[in-house]
């Protein structure tokens, strides 16, 4: 490859890790002693199909030029960093190349704005469609919408492109405005609501017409950032619901804020925050999957999710009246509930429990995690655990386990005590 190639190619990678809103590993490993694959991450990352299949993407930035000034982004115009920029016949060639070596099965492109928003998108819908048309390419393409495109580009954009998505960056439009002032909300809806209004007409057509061309079939992303701004949980998910049920998102992505910057309109981290990332995507799951409002799993009371556990247990332990659950009766709706019992898990109980009453033997080779179901389920009125515990008994015995119940409930006692005193 190309010296010259070969430095963007190291540049506009690296820059594009910063992008979540397509599924990456995260994975750092060499490939040493002439081992079997590599990990290392010159812009290849991992992004899953609808039926469950891992493909490798080239994730990279048509450039890391930008004429916005975005406090919490690294390629803002007033940081002093090293500016590359692909061609459109670059990309595709690396893209062809790469793939014909069998490193990747897609690619993934994104951009810092050049001039404006149609300059840039134009530049990102040419290289989709020489990969789609000169080159015949039928692998996975994840194209970045420029806020502020044009509603003609977006939708020829869909008409290469697997999948499309649009990064509202901010939970709020006065964060927006703080740190991304030449930014607004406006913009950055309009493309979301043009993607969502061309995927409904798109399936209505194919409806009609078998022959009818599909537009972006994986549908939409958009990518949220997690600590560079004031917004407690509540409102990122709130936030996230109406994106959801307005837009027809396929999947909103969470970046903890990674601290790049010493502006003083950010908050002084040390580091992402990982965790609190980490359980506001499984409270995106409790609502895209499990049936849950947003008001139930963070509400007035508790406007940020509990970091020490997950937010299912955590509404478990809020929602004691609702427990025990028992399994050989109750809806699938509410099985769906149980602490430590996932979708598939919750699909065989209902399925198994027609041919003979379920014991908790067979939870366990269902996968059920009993370490946590046990203190809120019974099978035919029979319990492992008791289920007259308090909440933060459970709580304490599923963060630290060990020990007997009776040291756990004297050390449940004292802290009450102290408590009290």
């Amino acid at each position: 490859m190309d010296n010259k190639i070969t430095d963007k190619l190291r540049i506009l990678a690296d820059a594009a890790k910063y992008d979540v809103s397509c599924s990456s590993s995260g994975g750092k490993r060499k490939n040493e002693n002439k081992g079997l694959g590599n990990a290392e991450g010159m812009g290849i990352c991992h992004s899953y199909t609808e039926d469950g299949r891992c493909v490798s993407l080239l994730k990279i930035l048509l450039t890391n030029f930008c004429i916005f000034d975005c406090a919490y982004c690294v390629t803002r115009k007033s940081n002093d960093i090293k500016r590359a920029a692909f061609t459109v016949q670059e990309v595709v060639d690396l893209t062809i190349n790469f793939y014909r070596r069998n490193y990747i099965e897609g690619l993934f492109l994104s951009s810092g704005i050049f001039k404006n928003a149609d300059y840039t998108m134009e530049r990102l819908v040419r290289v989709a469609k020489k990969l789609r048309q000169e080159e015949k390419f039928n692998g996975y393409i994840h194209l970045k919408t420029i806020p502020g495109a044009s509603e003609e580009l977006i939708k020829e954009a869909g008409l290469y492109a697997d999948r499309l998505s649009v990064n509202i960056e901010l939970p709020s439009e006065k964060s927006l405005k703080q740190l991304a002032p030449e930014k607004n909300y406006a913009e950055v809806l309009q493309p979301m609501g043009a993607i969502s209004k061309q995927l409904v007409l798109a399936k209505e057509e194919q409806k009609l017409f078998k022959s009818a061309p599909a537009f972006a079939p994986a549908g939409q992303s958009t990518q949220l950032i997690v600590g560079a701004s004031a917004e407690d949980d509540r409102q990122i998910l709130q936030l996230s619901n109406q994106l959801y049920k307005g837009y027809n998102l396929k999947r909103v992505y969470y970046s903890g804020y990674v601290p790049i910057s010493t502006d003083i309109r950010l908050p002084i981290i040390t580091e992402p925050p990982i965790i609190r990332e980490n359980r506001i995507y499984q409270a995106d799951w409790l609502m895209r999957f499990y049936g849950f409002d947003v008001q139930e799993i963070v509400d007035e009371q508790h406007p940020n999710l509990d970091l020490d556990i997950d937010p299912k247990l955590s509404w478990a332990l809020r929602n004691r009246h609702a427990f025990p659950v028992e399994l050989n009766t109750a809806d699938y709706e509410l099985i769906l509930r149980v602490p430590g019992i996932g979708v598939k898990s919750a699909k065989k109980i209902v399925s198994a429990r027609r041919f003979a009453p379920l014991q908790f033997d067979h939870l366990r080779k269902m996968g059920v995690v009993l370490k946590r179901a046990k203190y809120f389920v019974t099978c035919q009125t029979k319990s492992l655990q008791r289920q007259d515990f308090d909440s933060h008994y459970i709580r304490q015995k599923i963060l630290f386990g060990g020990g007997s119940v009776r040291s756990a409930l004297l050390t449940q006692q004292l802290d009450l005590f102290q408590q009290a005193s």
